[in-house]
């Protein structure tokens, strides 16, 4: 208790700073891969995917951050075994956000799409059974965690071979491609919509004081996706098929139909990651401010403040903006080949798939979301459409995320130790 009195100013101001890194790398990292299918599609500029993902990520972070945030700040371990003494929880908090910032910096640099849910967790779980015993740990909720990394690919995977599937039944298949394409991607569009909706209003605004039954969100997201499906229909009319007979003439007016509706799926793939992943970094950063605002109450309720969600989100997009690119090269061209069409299905599938994590409190990976997606549009065309050297790659990084984050907190929670005492 005397150490968060005499330093609780200086920790809460180290804990924003690290905070703000850690979500600097989620930025560079996470939502470069979210943007990668985008931009490797051609459906969006490097420049269109970063202002995008600014407004988008910062809507999905502050409005729909907080649910998720919950199970990063209390669920990965017992803070009850902490009461007494506070200060370690707080040095465990700032050296899991300072070694996964540190890790994700190297990954985004050398362009290695890593997950940030697995550093951030690794992190946690590293400081918390070498520094205080594996007694703090809740091995239960890691348990479910490390379960959803294998189940969230799998069924993102699954999500976009169908919806792929589904493109190819009702418009590739038939020789009229674009007039079909038009008629049945506003319909792509509703769901969209739809699912973005339902999770901002069923999660998200009761965090600004909003709160609405579950039939009252079913009809206003049905509304929002008809008025999006509206939008689209509108920006669809405006595109005109070539004069060009051949098939490359029509698969190109095919793929500029679907290069309107990945913009949507563009928005909604950052919303639903913003409200994901924003956790890993606000999720530690809350814990820090609930202790030395409460003066060292380690099981004290409190709201979380939104500012911290201010934080992250404000991270993220700055993250983006200066590293990204390095990821988006890796994720949006080097998997498979991404066209329009095929990036929709992974994109939807991933947004989806996220949301669905988030709404139950469940930090996925979006990591292995995305390239599980992104999996199931190659498998669709077959497995010679995947690169699997570059899969291996991307597999074996990975499994380095999880050592490495453990490793580096366990290093930074003594030198914390070391500091304050």
């Amino acid at each position: 208790m005397e150490i968060i009195a005499e330093f609780g100013s200086t920790l809460l101001i180290v804990g924003c700073v690290l905070g703000f890194f850690m979500a600097w790398g989620i930025g560079s990292n996470d939502v470069a891969n979210a943007m990668g299918t985008s931009v490797g599609a051609k459906a969006l500029t490097l420049t269109g995917a970063i202002l995008v993902a600014c407004v988008f990520e910062f809507a999905g972070a502050y409005l729909a951050g907080g649910e998720v945030t919950e199970t990063i700040r209390k669920g990965i371990i017992d803070p009850s075994l902490l009461a007494d003494t506070p200060h370690y929880l707080v040095y465990g908090m700032l050296s899991s956000l300072l070694a996964a910032g540190i890790w994700l910096l190297i990954a985004s640099f050398f362009g290695w799409p890593v997950s940030t849910t697995h550093s951030i967790i690794g992190a946690i779980v590293g400081f918390s059974a070498v520094c205080i015993g594996s007694d703090s740990v809740s091995w239960g909720k890691v348990g479910s965690i490390v379960s959803s990394w294998v189940v969230s690919p799998v069924l993102a995977g699954t999500i976009s071979f169908g919806i792929f599937k589904s493109v190819q039944s009702l418009i590739l298949d038939w020789p009229d491609q674009f007039q079909r394409a038009k008629k049945f991607v506003p319909g792509y569009i509703f769901i969209v919509g739809f699912v973005i909706c339902m999770v901002t209003l069923l999660k998200g605004l009761k965090h600004v004081g909003i709160q609405l039954s579950t039939p009252e969100s079913v009809v206003l997201a049905a509304v929002f996706g008809a008025a999006l499906a509206a939008v689209g229909r509108f920006l669809l009319s405006r595109i005109t098929e070539t004069t060009d007979g051949s098939r490359r003439g029509k698969h190109s007016d095919l793929e500029r139909v679907f290069a309107v509706l990945m913009v949507f799926t563009a928005c909604s793939m950052a919303f639903a990651h913003g409200s994901n992943d924003v956790a890993n970094a606000v999720g530690p950063l809350a814990a820090v401010v609930n202790i030395v605002q409460s003066g060292g109450q380690v099981m004290a309720q409190s709201a979380l403040p939104g500012w911290v969600l201010l934080v992250g989100a404000s991270g993220i997009v700055l993250g983006l903006v200066m590293l990204g690119y390095r990821v988006i090269e890796t994720v949006g061209r080097n998997i498979t080949e991404l066209t329009p069409s095929r990036g929709f299905a992974a994109e939807l599938a991933a947004a989806t798939t996220v949301v669905i994590a988030s709404g139950a409190s469940l930090p996925i990976s979006t990591t292995h979301t995305l390239v599980g997606a992104v999996l199931g549009v190659g498998l669709a065309r077959g497995i010679g459409a995947i690169d699997v050297r570059v899969v291996g790659k991307i597999v074996l990084s990975w499994i380095i995320t999880l050592p490495a984050g453990a490793s580096l907190s366990v290093l930074f929670f003594y030198t914390f130790r070391g500091m304050f005492g």
